[in-house]
């Protein structure tokens, strides 16, 4: 029996992975066909196993660092070895459980669109961190919540990925951007409710940050059309 609607399923998993009692894989349903395993072990790896992207990420990470959608910590970890004031923040509680175990000083559970209070030198969204948007009204949304987050020099430094490849054998949708997939968790028998998930290619990208009042510098791109931005708030008011 299907049990649906467990909202927290990747921490579940997560945590089994962790305790060494995982059961079966963890699969990512899209809306154009069948699941494909996310390895769970991606959220374990340390600094040598993370791709080039993510490597040079936090390397350019400075000052006081926010972590956002810090899954089991492994960025943040890095960070703390070298001593870089970063703070977690995820809105999974049981992702939080396992930073905790495993050694990360600082952790916030909420969402990062109800969160404030706090300024920082550099938000850091990595393995696609940035999907959290949704939509491109929820990029929006973010990049002006970003504003009131950022210390003055302050960087947003986030990967992403153009996904025309999901599109060689359909036609893209013309009722939104097409970077904007739904998607859905299913661990063992149980799975999650559908939810959106964005992917921004860097033309629409840079057009709509700099309409917002952001710089944007293209770091790095891979040959997966995978790339690493830095957005500084332009000067111009």
């Amino acid at each position: 029996m299907l049990i649906k609607n467990y909202s927290d399923l990747p921490g579940k998993a997560i945590l089994d992975y962790y305790e060494g009692t995982i059961v079966e894989e963890l699969l990512v349903l899209d809306e154009f066909g069948p699941g494909v395993e996310m390895p769970i072990d991606a959220y374990f790896r340390d600094f040598d196993e993370m791709p080039e992207l993510e490597r040079t990420a936090m390397q350019m990470c400075y000052g006081k660092v926010l972590d956002i959608g810090a899954g089991a910590g492994s960025h943040v970890l890095y960070l703390q070895e070298h001593g870089v004031k970063a703070t977690a923040l995820e809105i999974s509680p049981t992702a939080c459980e396992i930073m905790k175990k495993r050694g990360v000083e600082s952790i916030i559970q909420q969402d990062i669109f109800e969160f404030s209070g706090q300024k920082f030198d550099t938000l850091l969204l990595l393995m696609n961190g940035i999907g959290l948007c949704a939509d491109m009204d929820g990029l929006t949304r973010f990049l002006e919540h970003a504003k009131t987050l950022l210390n003055p020099k302050g960087q947003l430094l986030f990967d992403s990925c153009n996904v025309n490849y999901m599109y060689e054998e359909v036609d893209k949708p013309k009722e939104r951007y097409y970077g904007e997939i739904r998607y859905k968790y299913r661990y063992g028998n149980v799975e999650t409710d559908w939810f959106q998930w964005l992917y921004i290619d860097i033309f629409t990208l840079e057009k709509h940050a700099k309409a917002l009042g952001w710089k944007i510098e293209v770091i790095e791109e891979d040959e997966n059309d995978q790339y690493l931005v830095k957005l500084t708030l332009s000067d111009k008011k």
